[in-house]
């Protein structure tokens, strides 16, 4: 159930010890290389220096969707591009999409808190993993797919659609974990008693969903 047993059992002092480090860093690191949030902060008087304690988080300004819209596509970043490996967005289906870049660090730390969040739901070495989260622009299906391999289970990047396929393929394959939103997994099971495949025939053993309200 633990993944990294250094920083999931750290003692509450050094855990907040290390929250505000890292919060002094961001803010710092934000204000001084992105100008919408250097404008933001300082029309909320708030400087890097001010921030001393964790209680200070509450003094920074709210980062809204609108806000993330505005500068669309590229106009947060802290770094340029040539230093960002890959580009996720959401759907956009309210407006303009809201983007991130990630470094290639930034997907290293992606997998390890993946492989944290899997192995607090169960999946262990060993397992086969059914990702049915989506696999493109929407970060879903790459952040699990790299983080159940970093737990060193077995993964099956099928993504979404194509539901009998899908049933045919945890038939086959012997999946034992499902990955997917929980809609999605309704849609499986509503498909699997259509075609009056019996759940308990499966080798699934849990299943974890996220990535929606």
């Amino acid at each position: 159930m633990i993944w990294n047993e250094q920083f999931e059992t750290l003692p509450r002092e050094d855990l907040e010890t290390l929250q505000l480090r890292r919060l002094k860093d961001l803010v710092e690191r934000v204000y001084y290389l992105v100008r919408p949030y250097r404008e933001k902060m300082d029309a909320a008087g708030i400087k890097p220096e001010h921030i001393i304690s964790l209680a200070d988080l509450q003094r920074l300004p709210f980062t809204t969707k609108d806000f993330l819209r505005d500068n669309y596509p590229f106009g947060l970043f802290t770094l340029p591009l040539d230093q960002v490996v890959r580009v996720h967005a959401s759907s956009g289906t309210t407006g303009k999409p809201t983007v991130v870049g990630y470094t290639k660090r930034d997907i290293e730390t992606w997998a390890e808190v993946m492989a944290r969040a899997l192995a607090c739901g169960g999946v262990k070495r060993g397992d086969v993993v059914h990702n049915a989260y989506g696999y493109g622009l929407f970060t879903g299906g790459l952040g699990a797919h790299y983080g159940a391999e970093k737990l060193g289970a077995t993964v099956i990047p099928i993504s979404g659609g194509q539901t009998k396929r899908q049933i045919m393929i945890m038939q086959d394959f012997g999946s034992n974990v499902l990955l997917s939103t929980p809609s999605y997994a309704l849609n499986i099971a509503d498909t699997m008693a259509d075609m009056g495949v019996d759940v308990a025939s499966l080798s699934l053993r849990l299943g974890i969903f996220g990535a929606e309200p």
